[in-house]
């Protein structure tokens, strides 16, 4: 047997000696990604599904007409109204304070820009508790500007006003923190080149800037609206429990569930879910569209 002949056999052995182990790799690599799918499914049905369910099934124990009878309630109507009320000012409001701020960070160097990007991500770092008491001291009766505010006759705290400040603290992180990243990942390239060509600023934004982050800015403002409709602990301590007054679906279903209505509870908790869920979905459509969108300007 010549030297190629031997190499060749050698090859062919460590070949045959390599794929045992080879494929015992790959039987391990789909068994971990088995147990960790089976892990996440798990996770998630024990934490999530099983309790939404429950919720389901709780508003629905008496029948349909119990279910509905818990919304023909005044008290029910006025909190739906105030959590639409406030989701629909603090959501353009934190889009607007989105825009302007990922703006500045990602495009322009500034003194205090260090300070800007921490004072955003306070909110995530400050319970919602705590920024309630936060407007309690500013704006309260014995607050900072409480006597002025009284002596003007206005009212923030104990009142609609307060429940709207209290959910844009803990909302306005969510819009800037999805558009800073992806501002900062594009550059000022295309800003630069557009500004050569005799662009102005507005126009800068709205064609070429705005056109790069739109996906960004809807997955943003789905969740600042989820979590406006949701807020409790902030709004809970602004609010005063004013009942018909200052009360926002969660408050709502606190209440119904402090006094043993349980069917009034579960159901519109039951609709918070479904809002929930269909911002999941719109959600997930947005992400789909993203990922589209990527895929197809990746392609020649």
């Amino acid at each position: 047997m010549g030297p190629s002949a031997a190499s060749a056999h050698r090859g062919i052995a460590a070949g045959h000696a390599a794929a045992p182990r080879l494929q015992g790799t790959t039987a391990d690599a789909r068994w971990l990604e088995w147990l960790f799918i089976g892990v996440s499914w798990a996770f998630l049905a024990l934490v999530l599904l099983v309790p939404l369910g429950a919720v389901f099934c709780e508003a629905l124990r008496e029948g349909l007409r119990a279910y509905f009878d818990a919304f023909d309630d005044p008290y029910a109507w006025s909190a739906i109204r105030l959590t639409l009320f406030t989701a629909a000012i603090a959501v353009p409001a934190n889009v607007v304070f989105g825009l302007a701020a990922s703006w500045a960070i990602a495009k322009f160097e500034f003194r205090g820009k260090t300070v800007l990007i921490t004072l955003i991500d306070l909110p995530f770092a400050v319970a919602p508790v705590v920024s309630g008491l936060i407007y309690v001291l500013l704006f309260g009766m014995t607050g900072w500007f409480g006597p002025w505010l009284a002596s003007h006759d206005i009212q923030i705290i104990f009142a609609a006003p307060g429940v709207v400040l209290a959910t844009i603290f803990v909302t306005f992180p969510l819009v800037a923190r999805e558009l800073i990243p992806l501002m900062q990942e594009q550059g000022t390239d295309e800003e630069e080149a557009a500004a050569s060509l005799g662009a102005g600023g507005w126009q800068t934004f709205r064609r070429v800037t705005l056109p790069n982050i739109k996906w960004a800015l809807m997955y943003g403002v789905i969740l600042c609206n989820a979590r406006a409709m949701g807020e409790f602990g902030a709004v809970s301590v602004v609010s005063g429990h004013l009942r018909g007054k200052t009360h926002t679906m969660p408050l709502h279903v606190e209440s119904l569930y402090n006094e043993y209505n349980f069917v009034a509870a579960f159901a519109v908790a039951s609709l918070l879910a479904m809002l929930a869920v269909a911002t999941l979905a719109v959600k997930t459509a947005v992400q789909w569209r993203m990922q589209r969108e990527l895929q197809d300007s990746a392609e020649p």
